[in-house]
């Protein structure tokens, strides 16, 4: 009888166990998990949304490619690793390139900013310049508490990629920002969500770099049984850059920027007599949208700037700020016209004259919309926080003006100094968009609106 007991126990601890409880053992070699494509398998569509991201593009990008290749010729080499570091981290740490000029050689698997550059993070030990540390391991880190088990690779959960964390800003805010080797800091966006409300942990105001670029939806993670059905997160990260050449995904790109641009930056316009004989347009900008300055990154490349029409009853524009053609350069219209109004970096060599390339740069003056300062609208504005700016019109109040911002991630001017220097093909000159920001495109027409109080001084 206890001979026949312990078999049945025996037999009842084994029927306990589940084979598919047993974690799978992984199967893929590192070189496969460091390859996108290997990940198409069970992630198809976060594949299929990174690849048509400017993180996919970082490396084959025609005007990255064109600055480093000049920046490393007129620095004699002394560029190294600065600029590949974040555009190919992966091909650095393998030791595929320490200059970025033989990007074209290496396989696209490690080229720009690829699904094992995060996902296999295990450190983050500065803020700029790419601090990022590689497990250089067969574990894909990820923001889920629980990862199912799989036969390709080993999963762990990982602050680094949870958008929920301030350790998810940090990863991101590893490569946007950058400290030149001359230590001007020009790219700040990690600093400025650093020093905005969205880095507090007080409830109701954390937002991480995830929150915004980075949708949720419902979704499964992995096409694999046993996967379930939790919080997804959009891997195509719009910002305001844009691929200038074929690529991927451009139209969902462009559209996702515009998107995000719609709301980013309010305007508000107010029309009222001068006293003067001539009428006045005083119009207020405030970011709303955007968890840092606007314009971030780059800013001394961007450009920014406020078109102002107004016209009389005929409808011929009477005054008028801001006109910029699509081939024309933002710097040259604001030389000729004293009321333009730009947002973004002014950059400087050390003798006073314009920088465009960011080696030559001895200081910055900047002139930025800081980020939201409250999430409650109802709350005052703190000073400081919105900017404005009044136009003069001659010969009184108009009977109808136009306000829009307006907005190139890129000046015509920095890419045409590219091209003049031999190191960029001219037809991408072209390829730079010009958006307008939804919520800054307004119209008074005095046939349906009063004439209103300005805010402050009309000074």
């Amino acid at each position: 009888m206890k001979w026949l007991l312990s078999l049945i126990l025996i037999a009842g601890v084994w029927g306990c166990e589940d084979p598919s409880d047993a974690v799978p053992t992984p199967t893929m070699t590192l070189e496969e998990l460091m390859d996108p494509e290997s990940c198409r398998t069970c992630h198809a569509s976060i594949v299929e949304q990174w690849e048509g991201s400017m993180h996919a593009f970082a490396s084959h990008d025609p005007v990255f490619l064109a600055m480093n290749q000049r920046g490393q010729r007129e620095t004699d080499g002394a560029l190294g690793d600065f600029c590949v570091q974040c555009h190919a981290p992966v091909a650095v740490a393998l030791g595929l390139t320490e200059d970025g000029l033989n990007l074209h050689e290496l396989p696209a698997s490690v080229r720009g900013v690829t699904c094992y550059a995060c996902h296999n993070a295990v450190d983050v030990t500065g803020t700029h310049n790419n601090p990022v540390t590689l497990g250089m391991d067969k574990v894909m880190r990820g923001g889920l508490q629980e990862p199912v088990g799989n036969t390709a690779h080993a999963s762990a959960y990982s602050t680094y990629l949870d958008r929920n964390t301030p350790d998810s800003s940090a990863l991101c805010g590893a490569c946007h920002d950058i400290v030149t080797p001359a230590g001007i800091h020009i790219e700040r966006t990690y600093l400025e969500w650093q020093e905005s409300i969205y880095a507090s942990e007080a409830p109701g105001q954390f937002q991480s770099c995830g929150s915004c670029h980075m949708g949720a939806e419902k979704g499964v993670a992995a096409e694999y049984p046993g996967v379930p059905l939790r919080t997804i997160h959009d891997h195509g990260m719009p910002g305001v850059d844009q691929a200038v050449a074929p690529w991927p995904g451009m139209t969902i790109q462009a559209e996702a920027i515009q998107r995000a641009l719609d709301t980013t930056v309010y305007a508000a316009m107010c029309v009222f007599d001068g006293g003067d004989g001539s009428g006045r347009i005083q119009v207020q900008l405030e970011n709303i949208g955007a968890g840092h300055s606007f314009p971030s990154g780059a800013a001394q490349d961007r450009r920014v700037w406020v078109e102002v029409k107004a016209m009389d009853e005929e409808g011929d524009v009477i005054y008028s700020s801001g006109l910029v053609e699509e081939t024309d350069r933002v710097v040259d219209i604001e030389a000729s016209d004293p009321d333009f109004w730009r947002l973004g970096d002014r950059s400087w060599k050390a003798d006073g004259t314009p920088a465009h390339m960011f080696w030559d740069i001895a200081s910055i003056q900047s002139d930025l919309l800081p980020a939201p300062a409250a999430t409650d609208i109802t709350l005052p504005i703190p000073l400081g926080v919105h900017l404005a700016r009044t136009y003069k019109v001659p010969g009184g109040v108009p009977d109808r003006v136009t306000v829009k911002v307006k907005m190139r991630s890129l000046g015509r001017d920095f890419v045409e100094d590219l091209v003049e220097s031999g190191d960029l093909d001219p037809g991408y000159l072209d390829e730079i968009k010009t958006f307008t920001l939804g919520l800054s495109a307004l119209e008074w027409n005095s046939k349906d609106e009063k004439l209103c109080i300005p805010e402050g001084s009309l000074d």
